[in-house]
C-alpha cells in the first residue's frame, strides 16, 4: 500500500511539472504588441530611445527595462535539496519552482540558470558577468566549500545585492524562530549553550548569525560526521568549520549534548536520540531541520522532553523552518531601494520583522490558508506561516529601511509608511482602495453591531477593528459560544473587551421586544411573537438596536438569503426617507476597481428606482476618491431594441438629464462598449465620458448579480459590499461568501458618518 501511495505522488509530481505545458515557467509580455506602431515603438526604431538614454545614465535601466525587478536564480546543481550532486540540468525543476516562489509571494521576476561549471572561481566569473541583466542574484543549491568562495568573490565583484539563500535565508529563519523560543523560555542568547550538527553552508551560516544575535562562540559546539570539532583535528576539517573548534578532549555528540540550551541540527535522519536529549537542560530548543527525516522526531523528543520547543523543516510538524518566510521579502526590499548589497543589518532587521509578525494575532487570510490549526504564538506557532500576506510589509519594509540607514540603498525611501502601505496593497488587493474609506471612518468613534456575533469571521473582523480602528464592535451571540471560538481561532478577544449582547440572557430584553411589537403592532405580530423574534431573530435584535440608537449601524448576512435579511431591515429601519434603494458590489480587479448594481435589492427596477441606484452608486464611487462614469446596461444600445429594459434604461436616462446631476453617464448601451472607449465611439461618436465606465448599473438584479458573480470566480475579483444605498449607513448585508477582511472593509464603510455622504 505504501509502494502505491509514492507511486501516485510521484506521477501527481511529475504530472503537475508537464502538463498543461512543461515547467512552470513562461514568458508574457508586459506592453502591447498588436500593430505597426507597437512594433516600431517596442523594437527598432523606438528601441534605441531607450537604449540611448541607459547609456548616457545607467541608474535609467530600472525606469526602461526590467532590470529592476529581475532577479537570477543560479546555481550548478551540486547540493540540490536532500538529493545532493544531481547536475545542473536535474536541478531546472528546482530553480523554476524557485521563480515561482520569487513571484508568488513577492511579485519579483525571476529567470532560473543552471551552469554546468563546478569550478567556484570559474562559475562567480560567469555570474559576475551577468550583472547587467539582473538587479539580484540568488545563488542556489550549490556544495560547500565552493558556495563560500562564490558568493565571497561575487559580493566583492558586484554592485548588485547577491544571496545565498541556502546559507542566509536559512540563517535568517533560524534566527527568528531561534528568538522566539528564547522569548518564551525565558532565555538570552548571550547566556545559551548551543550544539550543532552539520558543518555545510547552511549550519556554518546558521552558527555566524547566532552569534551576531548574541551566541558567544565559546558556548558554540559544532558536530560533523567525524564528531567534535575540536582543535587540531584534520579530518573532514574546512576553514569556516575551524572557527568553531572547542579546545576540548570531548570528541561525539553524545560527549558535548549535556546541559545544552539548544540543539540546531542540519545534518541528517536519526542523529540525535531521546538519551541525548534527557541530557539537555529543562525544556530545550531542538531545531531538527534534516530533510525529509530530521534528527529526532519531534513525538521522541516530547517523551523525555515534554516542554520541549521543536521545529523542522518538515510542513507536517508545527515550525517548519521555511525559507520563503525570508527570501522574497528580502529581495523585494533592496530591489526597490536600489541596495547594492544585502548586508548583515538587513538580514538581521528580517529576523526581527518575521518574529514580531509570529507574535501578533494571526491574520484571517492565514487562519483561511491554513483552517483547523491552531495559528497561535506559542511553542508550536514560533514563526508565521508562509501565506501570511502580512510578511510582504513587515519584512520587505523592514529591510528596505535598514538599507537606507547603513547607507547602502541607492534610491532611499521618502516615505517608509506609504511604502509599507504599497505593499500592504500589493498583497490585500482592497487596501488602497480602501484607503481613504477608513480614513474618513476615523475622524469619528461609531458603535457597530454584528448580528452573527459568534461566526469566526465575524470574531476576526471584530479583534481587527479593535486593533486598527477607532470603531466599537457589538457582537449578538451566546457569550460562551464567543468565548470557545475564540479560543479555538487563537484570537486575544476577551469577553471583557467586547460588547455582547446575549439573545438567550439580556437585561434589555424586554425594552427590545417592547420596541419591536409596537413597531409592528399593526402589522401583524403580536406580544408573544415579538418575544420569540428578539431571541431568536440576531438581525432583527441588531435593528432594534440601530433604531434605539444603541448601536450606529448594523452589520448582517454572514448567513442566509439577503432578501430575508432586507425583510426586517424595511420593518425596522425604513422610515422617513430611509429606504432601500439598492446594492452595490464593487468588483476590485487586476487593472482597475469595477462597481456594480443593483445586485440584490429590486429585481426589475423602475426607471426611478434605477435613478436612485445611480446617483447613490455615483455618491459612493466619490468615497472611495474616484470620478464617477456610470453605464446604464441594457441589451439594447442606444435605441436599437424596444426590449424592457431598454425602454426602463432610456427612461431612466431622461430623468437623469433633467435632475441635472454632476456626474457622468451614458447609456443604454452594451457592457462591451460601457467597457471599451473604441467600441463605444464607433456606436456613439458623441459620448457623454470618455475612457472606460467604473460603473455598471443594470435593469435586473440577475445580470448584475451574474455579472458580479462572473468577475469573482473567472476574473479573480475581490469584492467589497454589497453596499446597502438608501439607508443613511445605518446598514449593510452582506453574503455568505463574505471573508472576515471584507467584514473589516464593510465595518469601515459603515464606520463612516453620515457627513462623508453628502
Amino acid at each position: 500500500m505504501e509502494e502505491v501511495r509514492h507511486d501516485n505522488t510521484r506521477q501527481s509530481a511529475l504530472d503537475y511539472h508537464a502538463h498543461p505545458k512543461p515547467g512552470k515557467l513562461e514568458i508574457r509580455a508586459t506592453k502591447p504588441l498588436a500593430n505597426g506602431r507597437d512594433l516600431a515603438r517596442a523594437y527598432s526604431p523606438g528601441v534605441a530611445e531607450a537604449s540611448l538614454e541607459i547609456k548616457a545614465n545607467p541608474d535609467t535601466a530600472r525606469d526602461y527595462t526590467a532590470r529592476g525587478n529581475l532577479v537570477g536564480v543560479v546555481t550548478n546543481g551540486t547540493a540540490v535539496l536532500g538529493l545532493g550532486n544531481i547536475g545542473a540540468l536535474a536541478a531546472k525543476p528546482v530553480m523554476e519552482g524557485k521563480a515561482v516562489l520569487f513571484k508568488k509571494f513577492a511579485d519579483i521576476d525571476a529567470f532560473d540558470i543552471e551552469l554546468n561549471e563546478n569550478d567556484p572561481e570559474k562559475l562567480a566569473e560567469i555570474v559576475c558577468a551577468l550583472e547587467p541583466t539582473f538587479g539580484a542574484i540568488n545563488l542556489e543549491d550549490i556544495k560547500a566549500p565552493e558556495c563560500f568562495i562564490v558568493e565571497k568573490i561575487c559580493r566583492e565583484r558586484m554592485n548588485i545585492p547577491v544571496f545565498h539563500d541556502d546559507q542566509h535565508g536559512t540563517a535568517i529563519v533560524v534566527g527568528a524562530a531561534a528568538t522566539n523560543a528564547l522569548h518564551l523560555s525565558g532565555k538570552k542568547f548571550g547566556d545559551i549553550k548551543i550544539v550543532s550538527t552539520g558543518g555545510g553552508a547552511a549550519g556554518i551560516a546558521c552558527l555566524n548569525m547566532l552569534l551576531k544575535l548574541g551566541v558567544k562562540r565559546e558556548n558554540v559546539w559544532l558536530c560533523d560526521i567525524a564528531g567534535l570539532v575540536y582543535k587540531g583535528r584534520t579530518t573532514e576539517m574546512t576553514a569556516q568549520k575551524a572557527d568553531y573548534a572547542q579546545d576540548s578532549e570531548l570528541r561525539t555528540l553524545d560527549d558535548v549534548i549535556g546541559g545544552a540550551d539548544m540543539f540546531l541540527g542540519l545534518s541528517g535522519p536519526g542523529v540525535l536520540t531521546p538519551e541525548m536529549v534527557a541530557k539537555m537542560t529543562d525544556k530545550p530548543i531542538i531545531f531538527a531541520l534534516a530533510n525529509p527525516t530530521p534528527e529526532i522526531l519531534p513525538d521522541l523528543a516530547r517523551e523525555v522532553a515534554p516542554g520541549a520547543i521543536i521545529a523542522t523543516g518538515r510542513s507536517d510538524f508545527p515550525n517548519q523552518v521555511n525559507n520563503v518566510l525570508c527570501f522574497p521579502y528580502i529581495f523585494r526590499g533592496a530591489l526597490d531601494v536600489g541596495a547594492t548589497t544585502i548586508n548583515d543589518e538587513m538580514q538581521i532587521a528580517c529576523i526581527e520583522g518575521i518574529a514580531k509578525l509570529a507574535r501578533q494575532t494571526t491574520s484571517a487570510e492565514t487562519a483561511a490558508a491554513y483552517r483547523g490549526e491552531k495559528l497561535t504564538f506559542g511553542t508550536e506557532y514560533l514563526i508565521p506561516k508562509p501565506f501570511d500576506p502580512r510578511l510582504m510589509g513587515v519584512v520587505a519594509s523592514a529591510v528596505a529601511k535598514a538599507a537606507k540607514e547603513t547607507g547602502v540603498a541607492t534610491r532611499p525611501l521618502e516615505d517608509p509608511a506609504a511604502y509599507k502601505l504599497k505593499l500592504d496593497g500589493s498583497v490585500f488587493k482592497s487596501a488602497l482602495l480602501m484607503r481613504p474609506v477608513f480614513e474618513a471612518a476615523a475622524t469619528a468613534t461609531r458603535r457597530i453591531v454584528f448580528a452573527e456575533g459568534e461566526d469566526e469571521r465575524v470574531l476576526r473582523a471584530a479583534n481587527a477593528m479593535i486593533e486598527e480602528t477607532t470603531d466599537t464592535p457589538i457582537l449578538i451571540g451566546r457569550p460562551e459560544v464567543i468565548e470557545m471560538r475564540c479560543e479555538r481561532a487563537g484570537l486575544p478577544l476577551r469577553l471583557s473587551d467586547l460588547e455582547i449582547v446575549n439573545p438567550q440572557n439580556d437585561p434589555r430584553y424586554r425594552d427590545y421586544w417592547g420596541t419591536y411589537h409596537e413597531l409592528m403592532a399593526r402589522r401583524g405580530i403580536t406580544p408573544d411573537l415579538a418575544r420569540a423574534i428578539m431571541r431568536t431573530n440576531t438581525t432583527a435584535i441588531a435593528a432594534i438596536m440601530v433604531h434605539r440608537e444603541e448601536a450606529d449601524s448594523m452589520i448582517c448576512g454572514t448567513f442566509g438569503q439577503y432578501l430575508w435579511h432586507l425583510k426586517y431591515v424595511r420593518e425596522i429601519l425604513a422610515r422617513g426617507k430611509l429606504r432601500p434603494v439598492g446594492a452595490l458590489s464593487l468588483m476590485i480587479l487586476e487593472d482597475e476597481p469595477l462597481f456594480v448594481a443593483d445586485t440584490q435589492v429590486h429585481h426589475t427596477p423602475t426607471a426611478e428606482q434605477i435613478v436612485e441606484t445611480v446617483i447613490g452608486a455615483a455618491r459612493h464611487v466619490c468615497r472611495f476618491g474616484l470620478r464617477p462614469k456610470i453605464a446604464l446596461c441594457s441589451h439594447s444600445q442606444f435605441g436599437n431594441l424596444d426590449t424592457d429594459s431598454g425602454e426602463r434604461m432610456r427612461e431612466a436616462m431622461n430623468l437623469l438629464l433633467l435632475r441635472e446631476v454632476d456626474f457622468d453617464f451614458e447609456g443604454e448601451m452594451h457592457v462591451d462598449a460601457a467597457l471599451d472607449p473604441e467600441t463605444r465611439t464607433r456606436l456613439m461618436p458623441d459620448s457623454r465620458f470618455e475612457g472606460p465606465a467604473n460603473v455598471l448599473v443594470f435593469a435586473n438584479t440577475d445580470a448584475a448579480s451574474g455579472v458580479r458573480n462572473i468577475l469573482k470566480m473567472k476574473a479573480g475579483g475581490l469584492e467589497v459590499g454589497p453596499i446597502l444605498m438608501g439607508m443613511g449607513n445605518k446598514v449593510h448585508i452582506v453574503t455568505p461568501s463574505i471573508t472576515s477582511r471584507g467584514l473589516l472593509n464593510m465595518s469601515a464603510i459603515a464606520g463612516t458618518p453620515v457627513s462623508h455622504y453628502s
